[in-house]
């Protein structure tokens, strides 16, 4: 059965990479072995909750599961990752190759990595935010991304944040109602310390689910510190005026100010309640731009370049 199962899915790949095949380009079998180094460890760059991401001469292929290519196909944005082509006899995704790695990578300086400036760190930020917008705002069905994460959250050579795993996300079903963006979800969704708390209570997954994601990211983008009980540890800091503590002592000139309101609209998002969370285009867009515009006329970094996401991007 399960055999069956495997084949028809590649049947259904291969019809819709034949339909859009003016966007991908077919990997052969032999292509992903060379490109992985026949799929060595050591050519492993990450791992998420379904899949393995490998890395040979800038063409990361990541295994996954192929009926999402419809809808990635019609999906540009340039805050997300581009998935480039496909391999339908293994079951692989080829995505554009980022060269500063992960975010996760960078706050965790793997591979002895230099600290991301604060400009940078708030810049990246409101990026994340644009294309979580971006994904919330598809018609007819918004796009839950439902396991966003350091992560899957990779940057180009310029530090222009690009959100991963976009195959993971779940459409909300045409039967919903207009309005209403949840539903109840059997299968578990997210990666623990980022999975709404809610959701986990209740099992309803909506677009407020990603904003619950979204805080504990821009708690680690201030902090570089682990997930786990990161919100709490936050919160007894301000209450204690000890918050300047709390940031990634690798950055020496944080704006304190500007990052204790950063980090108060973070923990507005993950409050128990989806319906307590801010709104992510009226209010979350709105403060992270204002904190990014504090570092946009000042752009001293050592090298790093610092692109602007255009606010409005469509399929």
């Amino acid at each position: 059965m399960k055999a069956r199962h495997e084949e028809e899915e590649k049947k259904k790949v291969m019809e819709a990479l034949a339909r859009f095949d003016i966007r991908y380009r077919k990997y052969t079998r032999e292509a992903i072995k060379i490109a992985t180094s026949y799929f060595s460890s050591s050519a492993k760059i990450g791992v998420s909750m379904t899949n393995d991401v490998f890395n040979e001469t800038k063409k990361p292929v990541k295994a996954a599961r192929l009926k999402v290519i419809e809808v990635l196909s019609c999906m540009r944005h340039p805050n997300m990752v581009l998935l480039v082509g496909a391999c339908p006899e293994y079951g692989c995704l080829v995505y554009k190759y980022m060269e500063n790695d992960s975010l996760e990578d960078r706050l965790f300086h793997r591979n002895n990595t230099p600290a991301i400036s604060w400009r940078t760190r708030f810049k990246i930020a409101f990026e994340i935010a644009i294309a979580l917008n971006f994904f919330h705002q598809t018609k007819p069905k918004p796009l839950v991304h439902s396991d966003l994460k350091p992560a899957n959250i990779f940057l180009d050579r310029n530090y222009m944040s690009k959100i991963s795993d976009v195959g993971l996300a779940r459409l909300v079903p045409p039967f919903v109602a207009d309005g209403v963006t949840q539903y109840h979800m059997i299968a578990v969704a997210g990666s623990f310390c980022y999975i709404d708390l809610e959701y986990q209570q209740i099992g309803m997954l909506g677009t407020k689910f990603d904003i619950y994601s979204l805080s504990v990211i821009l708690l680690q983008i201030l902090t570089a510190k682990p997930n786990i009980g990161l919100t709490y540890h936050m919160e007894r800091a301000i209450q204690k005026g000890t918050f300047s503590e709390m940031l990634d002592p690798t950055v020496n000139d944080w704006p304190v100010e500007e990052a204790l309101s950063f980090a108060k609209l973070a923990l507005q998002c993950c409050e128990l309640r989806r319906k307590d969370r801010p709104d992510l285009g009226l209010v979350i867009l709105s403060e992270l731009n204002r904190i990014r515009d504090l570092g946009s006329d000042n752009k001293d970094t050592g090298g790093i370049i610092y692109g602007e996401s255009p606010p409005n991007s469509g399929f």
